[in-house]
């Protein structure tokens, strides 16, 4: 017997955070290319690969841009993008490593032990830039 996704508790979730705060966007009367735009906005900086930092370039860009974009239809995007944002970040380090002829760098727990220590300050900054270059090249 299959199990829906109402037992499990991903029904009233989904309902909650995506479906409910979408609806509100589209009965307050936002004009189409504006939703557009803005969710666009938001899925585009919501893959940015350097995790807690897509808050933060969402509430530039809707600082930036002021009435034209929707900012709760921006930082809903960039909400519904974090899976994607999460899934991408390795993705994006080994790719950029290629393009740049950069080192690879080890996602092993000694790795993570030297980040978590402050040993491996050089290698996690060029890891990150590598990601960020590589995504850049992906948005362009």
């Amino acid at each position: 017997m299959p199990v829906s996704p109402t037992k499990i508790g991903v029904g009233p979730w989904f309902n909650k955070k995506i479906v409910d705060p979408l609806l509100q966007i589209l009965r307050r009367g936002a004009e189409p290319k504006q939703l557009a735009f803005s969710a666009a906005l938001g899925i585009t900086l919501g893959v940015f690969p350097i995790c807690g930092v897509t808050v933060l370039l969402c509430g530039m860009a809707i600082a930036l841009l002021g009435s034209l974009c929707h900012s709760p239809s921006v930082m809903l995007a960039n909400f519904i993008a974090t899976p994607i944002e999460l899934s991408l970040v390795v993705p994006f380090l080994r790719f950029g490593e290629v393009i740049s002829g950069g080192p690879h760098f080890p996602l092993t727990s000694d790795a993570m032990k030297k980040i978590l220590t402050g040993h491996a300050s050089r290698e996690v900054l060029l890891s990150i830039v590598h990601a960020v270059g590589c995504q850049s090249l992906f948005l362009s």
